[in-house]
């Protein structure tokens, strides 16, 4: 897609960029790098999510790099049915994309189509990071990125990719290449350190403790909330695990489990097979090495074999139903899925 047609449709009009619900610093990333480029033709615009920024790179990108967020419940009021509505990071109908008031007109993403929508401006690239296509606009346009925006889409491109390692493309090393120009250094060394709390070390533990080994495939899973972007790091931790070439890691929300699935085999496509395994009781989907998705609670009774129930009436809270046994019905299901596409990956 030209940029050029992107910002021919912005013109004369105010534009709400939106993330999915819990922006990690690729999606924050990006979506400053737009409204930054939206600003440079004398466009207005704001950022929006749903959802919490709970992260602390998240936080520390925001901070940093003077980046504003409005939460949609706070600007909800001053938009209407017309607002537009340009989508980065992800797209409509998918799982972690709420859909809010106004007209989605654009979308700008890397994570492959789960549901076909129609825009009048659509920019999918199968590439590590989504701040790898904002930073090619700026390219493609001749318009040099100030230093900040140029510090956060590399932070953006760096962590999204677990520092050039994962899901890589040749337009991430060119854009790395090109934006590392224009970076300040020092910002990005501070963005870098000190990224990891006190309360991460909780669900690391919780990690480790429940891992279990099949074949070369790793799985575990906390038995407590934990933020989206801690669930995918632990996934790369688990991954990096001598003899583990595949994970499946998830963690217990209030309505369900929330997923992180991770490939290091070039021949087992973790999206694929995250969506074959969760198609009946969930949805999930992603990118060839790293996916991602979601099982509401009630939805485990579908798949209830043995568990006993505490009286007749249907309700899943009234089950026996423990984390354990949970732990073994997922675990069951994706290695169902993976029996029937990648065999090769339950031997020993």
């Amino acid at each position: 897609m030209n940029p050029r047609d992107l910002i021919k449709l912005c013109k004369n009009k105010k534009i709400y960029i939106q993330t999915h619900n819990f922006p990690d610093p690729d999606a924050i990333s990006s979506a400053f790098g737009i409204q930054k480029l939206l600003e440079f033709y004398g466009i207005e615009s704001e950022i929006c999510h749903l959802g919490q920024i709970d992260k602390l790179s998240s936080i520390k990108l925001l901070d940093l790099c003077d980046i504003k967020m409005n939460a949609y419940e706070d600007i909800e009021h001053e938009m209407s049915e017309e607002s537009m509505i340009l989508l980065v990071d992800c797209q409509k109908n998918n799982g972690n994309t709420t859909d809010i008031k106004g007209h989605e007109f654009a979308a700008v993403d890397h994570h492959p189509t789960v549901v076909e929508e129609q825009y009048d401006y659509f920019d999918l690239r199968i590439v590590g990071a989504c701040a790898s296509i904002v930073a090619d606009y700026y390219r493609q346009l001749d318009i040099k990125p100030d230093y900040k925006v140029a510090t956060a889409l590399i932070y953006g491109i760096r962590m999204d990719t677990n520092q050039l390692s994962r899901g890589v493309t040749e337009l991430d090393i060119d854009i790395f290449g090109y934006l590392y120009n224009y970076i300040d250094r020092d910002l990005l060394t501070s963005l870098e350190n000190n990224n990891m709390e006190l309360s991460d070390l909780r669900a690391y533990g919780a990690a480790i403790e429940h891992i279990s080994l099949i074949g070369r495939v790793g799985f575990s899973y906390m038995n407590f909330s934990c933020p989206d972007a801690l669930v995918a790091i632990l996934s790369d931790f688990i991954l990096s695990i001598s003899g583990i070439d595949f994970v499946v890691i998830y963690d217990i929300r209030n309505d369900g489990y929330k997923f992180s699935v991770r490939s290091e085999c070039s021949d087992v496509h973790a999206g694929k097979l995250t969506k074959r395994a969760l198609t009946d009781i969930g949805n999930g989907g992603g990118h060839a090495s790293m996916a991602g998705g979601y099982v509401e609670r009630d939805k485990v009774d579908l798949f209830r074999e043995g568990f006993e129930y505490r009286d007749d009436e249907y309700s899943v809270k009234k089950l026996k139903v423990t984390n354990e046994e949970v732990f073994k019905l997922f675990q069951n299901i994706f290695i169902d899925a993976i029996r029937q596409d990648y065999p090769k990956l339950l031997e020993e």
